[in-house]
């Protein structure tokens, strides 16, 4: 949740300055063949280079030399065995917890570093990486460009994972955002294969493209906290892509030469990397969401799946339509909590039909029931939370209350007022009501020795005792950081296969890099 970004992934502002004013026919370097494009090499690097600029700005670069160092080697040496080995190659891991991949033309490829923990070996990583050069060489991403010229679509972006949340009136798409646009299916499934081919060139074992891609199924059959959204409809299905790439494994392994994994070298790569949210931006730590910068933290209903997002955090009951949404919102009209509420809710088509000027944890809150309709599930019920916090400068380590008297006076112009809401169908409200007003009153200041003490999660490895379960290691060793089914897809099992003893395996654990074993 960072409040200082905009809404979505890129401005998209630049995008088709470099089209040409007629048609040209071009040579696909993987192909062959002639194909209709409005942009030339040079037309790509130099588009190129202009987003990866935004690119970084807007998603961070993660901060660890070796890491990107190694990756870019991978990339390279990836690139080399591609159609186009003399593009100014750029491989950058980025600074985002999603599960993600994408490419720009020219030459320019991300991964992010939350699709890291889930990949268990050097070749998996290659099998990523080749897919997105794939993407470059096959010039999906100058041909989407070439599509987009005619109908002012805008910036185009490969991915293999698309990550995004919605916002407060689209609930039912939460974790289904399109800040990614998509290639075509036959496209993703001709990178999977691309990927697979630079990977055995490389050297690497092709057969790990089919095995991260059986990974990315398991991780889209089980939702969880850590930000990983569901695969969009127009991708094709994972098993589907298990199967059509594994034709390629077959034949580009024809010559009985397997390749390699390079398991422990990755694994001591990743070790100590952070996992999941980065702490300025608020962190998700088992059913609680803990933002040290801004100074707060909220418990969420346990067991539902959080999803911290660019403007919002969303919690989820899983299998039901049922929301918590927390945001900062903003009234400049507004005097009081109280107007801010009315504004608020009635700017987004809500109806209180009660509410009251209160207290939660010391600071100034307004609290009500509203009726509704959320896209996507129709009538609603919410109960919902204005609540007003001093600056973070402002604040001692005790506890300073919002206003300057009874609830309702006049808002300090320098306070942020957070808005909790949990929502639900009208028919299951009733049910909910509990849950959501135990949320709403768990919101709380953190001191600064609270805020300084929050360290990010990281990835660890760990050594498998006899008789540890999945369920053992992820209480034991990291005290309920992650679920269990989160470390077994991570560690490349299914949810209910238990490790072996005397395997290595990636865990999460809440620690400085200082502290870690």
């Amino acid at each position: 949740m960072n409040l200082s970004r905009r809404a979505g992934f890129l401005p998209y502002t630049l995008v088709l300055a470099l089209a040409v004013s007629a048609a040209a026919c071009a040579t696909n370097p993987v192909t062959g063949k002639k194909q209709l494009s409005f942009m030339s090499e040079d037309q790509e690097i130099r588009l190129g280079q202009e987003l990866d600029a935004e690119v970084r700005r807007e998603m961070g670069v993660y901060e660890d030399s070796k890491l990107q160092a190694y990756v870019e080697d991978v990339g390279l040496r990836l690139a080399k065995q591609s159609q186009r080995p003399n593009l100014p190659w750029h491989f950058t891991v980025v600074d985002s917890p999603a599960i993600n991949a994408f490419a720009l033309p020219g030459g320019y490829i991300y991964i992010t570093r939350g699709i890291m923990p889930f990949l268990d070996n050097e070749a998996q990583l290659a099998g990523v990486l080749g897919h997105e050069i794939g993407h470059v060489t096959a010039r999906h991403a100058a041909q989407q460009y070439t599509r987009a010229s005619a109908t002012s679509i805008g910036v185009l972006i490969g991915s293999i994972f698309v990550p995004g949340v919605a916002p407060f009136g689209d609930l039912a798409q939460a974790g289904l955002g399109v800040a990614f646009m998509k290639f075509s299916r036959g496209d993703e499934l001709q990178a999977d294969a691309l990927g697979a081919e630079y990977a055995a060139a490389g050297g690497w074992d092709p057969a790990q493209v089919p095995a991260f891609l059986t990974t990315l199924s398991r991780v889209d059959e089980l939702s969880d906290h850590s930000g990983t959204p569901n695969w969009l409809a127009t991708h094709p299905q994972p098993e589907d892509r298990v199967a059509k790439v594994g034709t390629t494994v077959q034949k580009v392994r024809a010559d009985g030469n397997p390749g390699t994994l390079e398991r422990d070298p990755y694994l001591e790569r990743i070790n100590g990397m952070v996992f999941g949210d980065n702490p300025e931006e608020g962190i998700v730590r088992g059913h609680q969401f803990i933002h040290p910068t801004l100074r707060f933290a909220i418990d969420f209903p346990e067991g539902w799946d959080i999803t911290n997002g660019e403007e919002e955090v969303i919690a989820q009951e899983p299998g039901n339509k049922v929301f918590v949404v927390l945001r900062a919102v903003r009234e400049p009209s507004a005097t009081t909590l109280e107007q801010v509420a009315q504004k608020h809710m009635s700017g987004a088509g809500y109806k209180a039909t009660e509410g009251t000027l209160t207290t939660v944890g010391g600071l100034d809150a307004f609290i009500g029931t509203y009726q509704g309709n959320a896209r996507g599930i129709g009538k609603v019920m919410a109960r919902g939370a204005h609540i007003s916090t001093p600056p973070a400068s402002l604040r001692t380590s005790r506890r300073v209350p919002a206003g300057t008297g009874a609830p309702g006076s006049t808002l300090s112009p320098r306070s942020t007022t957070y808005f909790i809401a949990g929502i639900a169908p009208t028919e299951t409200f009733p049910a909910q009501l509990e849950a959501f007003n135990a949320t709403i009153r768990s919101f709380r200041e953190l001191s600064p020795n609270e805020a300084d003490d929050v360290e990010p999660n990281r990835v660890v490895l760990y050594k498998v005792r006899e008789g540890d379960t999945w369920q053992s290691i992820a209480q034991r060793e990291g005290k309920g950081v992650v679920k269990a089914s989160t470390l077994a897809i991570m560690n490349d099992h299914t949810v209910d296969d238990q490790p072996n003893a005397g395997e290595r395996l990636k865990i999460v654990v809440a620690v400085a890099r200082t502290e870690m074993p």
